[in-house]
């Protein structure tokens, strides 16, 4: 890469702007919501969606509750045209919807584009032409003025069929490739239009800012669009729409900085699909208000469904890393993010916190239609403790103590790293049972009779089959456990000590199975067992077998 000199700056910063919108830390009420996703969406698909596709689209995008659809170019193809006839015809647009469509500065498109409207209760026509340096001086070969003489022309076409329409027609206007526009041009032809279509209170006019390339920093981006804010005519008649592009993978940020700016309006589409590297993505932008306490008056609360929905009609692929919405986003795999997350739920659940603020979840994923146990941690070779514990404890009921939830986190771990993969949580959970509950191994109970010696004191007579050999033994213990813990100790001649039992019901229910784990130190080592069974001391006795044979296997 050694030429990067060959690139020169393509953008205009503009003169004269104040920038106090940097004074605002917070976008503090959503825009008007467009969504492109029919047009400039459809037009960047390798194929674009059929009639029926963009259908159950539209219907999608509004149950999400955009208020503002650009239907498509209906001059385009005859797709586009059938498409916008069949949403009128059939009476498929919702009464508080406004449809938009593209129409470029031609008089035969202009015709096409008013007769597919034909019968539209309220619409909205979209006019552009391109005003950038590199467009006028490489493609179009004009001068600034001939350039305006487009839009003016187009303007007063789309006046004259407005007049004999139907329906409430609303004009909005783009100066294509805005960004890379002188801002003085830009306000120029944008003032010729508005002279033409004169907006008034009641029937206001929209003028788009397109990012259609992405050239400069985000902070420019603003700095233009608080420079049209104040050089617009009848500005408080218009509506400032903006219509980020991602080349540089600051779309979100020139929107909400645009917003911040002066903007009223954002066109952009779902997951950020269109030209080149895309559009603005909606989602992430509503999201990040969400997250700030701002409604943004669409729902994503089924966000997995309209994925789903998405990858499908557009044969697209959300990324597992994209924001709010891949597979990924609210996944946590490193054991220290788990043991946070665990901990920061459990301290909302015991403190009864209704605000959001746990640690590396910047949004509740319940919110978006994801589910915590399936989403937020996952197990593979680089998960913790406190990460397995919590699957366990959650999905599963199991309360391990924390010594033994650390060696279960490290048997997971290994095992996941031998396998070279993710563990599901019933994966986790059929490790957990057949590794350490209720095990028979080399070490079984076969029979066992106790008699209480007196208040402190049980007697038991045993019978065990260690390593298939059947002993017959008795002993005593200040209790089963410790009974049984004695008889073992002399059928295998070996020493360990009872350290640790623990026991705890598995459901809240006077019929419930309970759950115990022991701990047996031998040789300077830990062994740990666990044991289920609906009475409490057997569950006990379960869980000392499981660590004997644990102890036995090494």
């Amino acid at each position: 890469m050694k030429n990067n000199q060959k690139y020169v700056k393509q953008y205009f910063e503009p003169q004269g702007v104040s920038m106090d919108w940097t004074k605002r830390s917070a976008i503090d009420q959503p825009p008007i919501w467009c969504s492109v996703d029919l047009r400039d969406g459809n037009q960047a698909l390798i194929i674009p969606m059929s009639l029926e596709e963009k259908l159950e689209f539209f219907k999608l995008l509004c149950r999400i509750g955009f208020k503002e659809i650009e239907i498509g170019f209906p001059a385009a193809s005859e797709t586009e045209y059938e498409f916008c006839r069949k949403l009128i015809e059939e009476d498929l647009i919702p009464d508080d919807v406004t449809i938009q469509v593209l129409t470029q500065s031609r008089e035969h498109i202009i015709a096409k584009t008013f007769e597919a409207l034909k019968g539209a209760k309220r619409a909205i026509v979209h006019l552009y032409n391109s005003t950038s340096v590199a467009q006028r001086q490489q493609v179009f070969k004009r001068e600034k003025q001939e350039i305006i003489d487009i839009a003016v022309f187009g303007a007063k076409l789309c006046e004259e069929y407005r007049n004999k329409a139907d329906g409430e027609i609303i004009f909005e206007y783009s100066p294509e490739s805005f960004t890379g526009t002188e801002p003085e041009f830009a306000a120029e032809i944008c003032n010729a239009v508005l002279d033409i279509w004169k907006p008034t209170a009641d029937r206001k006019a929209i003028i788009n800012l397109p990012v259609t390339v992405e050239h400069s920093m985000p902070h420019v981006y603003a700095n233009q669009v608080e420079y049209m804010c104040k050089n617009l005519k009848n500005r408080e008649n218009v509506i400032i729409s903006l219509h980020p592009h991602n080349d540089r993978g600051c779309a979100v940020a020139d929107s909400e900085m645009g917003l911040l700016a002066g903007g009223d309006r954002i066109e952009g589409t779902l997951f950020g699909n269109g030209e080149r590297t895309g559009n603005v993505d909606v989602i992430t932008l509503a999201l990040n208000m969400y997250s700030q306490g701002i409604d943004p008056k669409l729902d994503f609360s089924d966000l997995p469904n309209v994925t789903a929905v998405y990858e499908r009609v557009t044969r697209m692929k959300v990324s597992e890393r994209q924001p709010y919405s891949g597979a990924l986003v609210f996944a946590a795999f490193s054991g220290s993010h788990q043991d946070a997350i665990a901990k920061g739920m459990k301290y909302r659940e015991e403190e009864n916190i209704s605000a959001w603020t746990v640690p590396y979840l910047p949004l509740d994923p319940a919110d978006v239609g994801r589910v915590y146990e399936a989403d937020v941690i996952r197990i593979n070779s680089q998960s913790g403790k406190g990460g397995i514990g919590y699957i366990l404890e959650t999905q599963f009921k199991f309360v391990l103590p924390p010594k033994m939830r650390e060696v279960f986190g490290y048997h997971i771990k290994n095992i996941s790293d031998r396998a070279h993969k993710e563990l599901s949580p019933q994966e986790v959970f059929d490790i957990f049972q057949r590794d350490f509950v209720n095990l028979e191994g080399k070490l079984r109970l076969v029979n066992t009779e106790y008699k209480a010696v007196n208040a402190d004191m049980v007697c038991g007579n045993l019978k065990i089959d260690y390593n298939g050999k059947i002993y017959e033994t008795q002993a005593n213990g200040n209790g089963r456990l410790d009974c049984v813990s004695n008889a073992i100790r002399q059928v295998l001649g070996k020493e360990y000590v009872l350290e640790s039992y623990v026991q705890h019901a598995l459901e809240e229910k006077s019929s419930s199975k309970a759950a115990s784990y022991v701990c047996i130190l031998a040789n300077g080592k830990a062994y740990w067992g666990a044991g289920v069974h609906s009475d409490i001391m057997t569950s006990s006795v379960y869980a000392l077998l499981s660590a004997v044979n644990r102890m036995l296997t090494e």
